[in-house]
């Protein structure tokens, strides 16, 4: 199952608005013969493809996949009629499917004669590459990351405004990793007038990659210049006009993005967080003292050490002379602000 999800992870950022999951076929005897991830939309699934790879090596054995196989017909036919022909004899299963829709899977193969487990490692598959995708389902927007690069004491930035750059070659090439997991990267008129980004991925030798996530930028007063780099045509944009990060959020969703990188400023940030709409904080921490200059986030309306924001770290990995640490929100805050930070 850890394999498995390692395969749904490799495709995040591809799938959307369907979710990344990932297969593996054993033989009968347990011997790995077959894996595979999600296609783009249009594609074969997961358990599709792994089928193709293991062939008639596949008879017999088990299918372990992160999502339960479908059992409607969309784009691509019923994932458990692929596995029923293929001679599947047992299906392990992570995630139970959590629509009507394309429901009924695990039960379809049972009543074939299939031995179906379901729950296995589930947590850890929910909070892997199919968390967008799952947010998506039971809350109607997307999910949301928050990219933020500070120095040891907060400062994403000098009294002089200088920020470029915080953290080190290593955490840049990080950034444009996660953004490709992404469908959307999100900045406010603020960060895309002071910074200029670009907003692309970039591969290693620096020039763009081909798939590029949609670049946003919120801009109620429209003060983005025909100039800005992120109007360049290298990416599509979208420059809103959203009232909140619920509103904006909303409309992101119905353009098929489950999974957005955050990466603007402290008050664009402070804004999400105050609206209870960050479910994942992605920190690269540079050791460096700066003393002034604004913090990692504005305002959050919190007044009380006991009334403070909770985070749980998930993990930590070095970045060269940097550090990353991915957090969780276990409490929010509340209270509503626009999209721009303003409350």
């Amino acid at each position: 199952m850890a394999r498995a999800r390692e395969l749904g992870e490799s495709v995040l950022g591809t799938t959307s608005p369907n979710p990344a999951v990932g297969a593996v076929i054993l033989a009968a005897d347990g011997t790995p013969v077959g894996e595979g991830a999600t296609a783009a939309p249009g594609g074969p699934h997961a358990e599709v493809a792994a089928l193709a790879q293991a062939g008639d090596h596949a008879r017999g054995g088990t299918a372990v996949v992160t999502l339960e196989p479908c059992a409607h017909t969309g784009r691509t036919g019923p994932c458990a009629d692929v596995l029923l022909a293929a001679g599947i004899a047992r299906v392990v299963v992570a995630v139970p499917e959590p629509t009507e829709l394309a429901g009924g899977g695990a039960e379809r193969l049972r009543a074939a004669g299939v031995d179906v487990v379901v729950g296995v490692e589930q947590a850890a598959a929910e909070a892997g590459a199919l968390a967008g995708w799952l947010t998506g389902v039971r809350e109607q927007r997307p999910f949301v990351v928050w990219k933020v690069a500070a120095t040891l004491d907060g400062r994403v930035a000098a009294a002089d405004g200088t920020s470029r750059w915080i953290t080190g070659e290593e955490a840049r090439v990080a950034v444009h990793r996660l953004r490709a997991t992404c469908d959307a990267v999100v900045v406010g008129s603020g960060t895309a007038l002071a910074d200029d980004p670009q907003l692309t991925v970039r591969d290693a030798d620096g020039r763009n990659a081909g798939r590029q996530p949609l670049r946003v930028v919120v801009d109620r007063r429209d003060r983005l210049p025909s100039t800005a780099r992120v109007l360049d045509g290298a990416a599509p944009t979208y420059v809103s006009r959203a009232d909140s990060p619920g509103e904006l959020l909303t409309e992101l969703f119905g353009r098929d993005v489950r999974r957005v990188l955050l990466e603007g400023g402290p008050t664009l940030a402070a804004a999400f967080l105050r609206a209870g709409l960050v479910d994942e904080a992605v920190v690269h921490l540079a050791p460096t003292l700066l003393g002034a200059g604004p913090s990692l986030v504005g305002d959050l309306g919190i007044s009380t050490i006991t009334g403070a924001l909770s985070l749980s770290l998930v993990d930590v990995t070095p970045l060269g002379g940097d550090l990353q640490m991915r957090l969780r929100p276990t409490r929010h805050t509340g209270g509503h602000q626009h999209a721009d930070g303003r409350s």
